[in-house]
């Protein structure tokens, strides 16, 4: 077979089969009477293996290798390909995401390009003041793309700098909270507490919705920041939890100050009394519990709650009860002024 044919039934040009001539990966068995190369079944069947092992990125000296080679054996060469090609997708991956982020920016012109440019680079130093420069000046600079920002700030491990990355996301207008929310179900707990501390600082109905919903959620951490955070929202589906940090201790004093923000109406501030009220008649809260919980009524005004600290006044714990009467006299010299 001729090497027009050879080219066209290959779909490999004529040059290319001879500058696989050249290399010595495949010759022409033969030639016609008038000198034209005359291609061999056995020199087809070798271009198209050569063509074969081309789709899977080998060079053509290493297709050379593996075709004339008889102790050569692929695993190696098969390994390294592997290894070539996650490290150019991870490459193109990223350039893609950082060509993405730029056009969310909708810069007006170049240098809007390279001030977006720069901002991302910057969100990725490995400095913690460059970090959070870059998070600062987000809002007086070209705007950083908000699935930046929620990356940087998933991922970010400095408490500054995650202060300055969440106060940028806050200022971006919302968009990235549903990205926060997917942060929620990370399978790291380090990640799940960002995303949720991230949301209590983002403003809007959205972010109240979803820390609604993370009140459920099985890791506890994320359930004491969401009950925090909508405790100062005014939401009273925060109450329960809120009523549980007390009794579990350590956001004790900032879930009765939620509370007292909570009970600015009298039936709410019924219901906290009563919900503080039954966690203190619990046979499992133990004395240290029922002193918070004593000590949170403080902070809850109206008759159950009054009711309250004159039944605690005279209960058997004397700590307990040195208490209620010392925030009785404090009700009493507040009612007086």
């Amino acid at each position: 077979m001729l090497i027009g044919e050879v080219s066209k039934r290959s779909g490999v040009s004529s040059r290319m089969l001879r500058h696989y001539e050249s290399l010595g990966l495949v010759r022409p068995s033969g030639r016609t009477g008038s000198g034209y190369r005359e291609y061999s079944a056995e020199d087809i069947r070798r271009i198209f293996h050569i063509e074969s092992l081309r789709s899977l990125g080998l060079s053509l000296r290493e297709i050379g290798r593996a075709l004339d080679d008889p102790g050569f054996t692929p695993s190696a060469l098969v390994d390294d390909l592997v290894r070539r090609t996650g490290e150019r997708i991870a490459a193109e991956t990223e350039l893609l995401t950082r060509l993405r982020r730029i056009d969310a920016a909708d810069p007006a012109d170049w240098e809007g390009v390279l001030q977006v440019v720069a901002l991302l680079q910057a969100l990725g130093s490995p400095s913690a003041d460059a970090r959070q420069r870059a998070a600062l000046s987000s809002a007086d600079r070209a705007p950083v793309p908000v699935e930046a920002l929620v990356e940087a700030v998933l991922g970010e491990t400095d408490p500054n700098v995650a202060g300055a990355l969440r106060w940028a996301l806050a200022q971006s207008g919302g968009g990235g909270t549903a990205l926060l929310a997917k942060g929620l179900g990370s399978p790291s707990a380090a990640v799940r507490e960002r995303a949720v501390r991230s949301l209590a600082e983002m403003p809007g109905a959205e972010a109240t919705a979803h820390l609604r919903e993370a009140l459920a959620h099985p890791d506890t951490a994320v359930r004491r920041y969401a009950a925090l955070a909508l405790g100062t929202r005014g939401e009273a589906a925060a109450i329960p939890r809120l009523l549980d940090l007390i009794v579990e201790g350590g956001n004790d004093t900032d879930a009765a100050d939620a509370l007292s923000e909570l009970a600015s109406d009298t039936a709410t501030a019924e219901r906290i009394a009563t919900g503080l009220v039954d966690r203190l008649a619990r046979d499992t809260t133990g004395a240290p519990a029922r002193g918070r919980l004593t000590q949170a009524l403080s902070g809850i005004p109206g008759p159950s709650a009054s009711h309250a600290l004159v039944e605690l006044s005279h209960d058997e714990d004397r700590a307990v009860s040195l208490t209620a009467r010392y925030l009785i006299h404090l009700r009493e010299v507040r009612e007086a002024r």
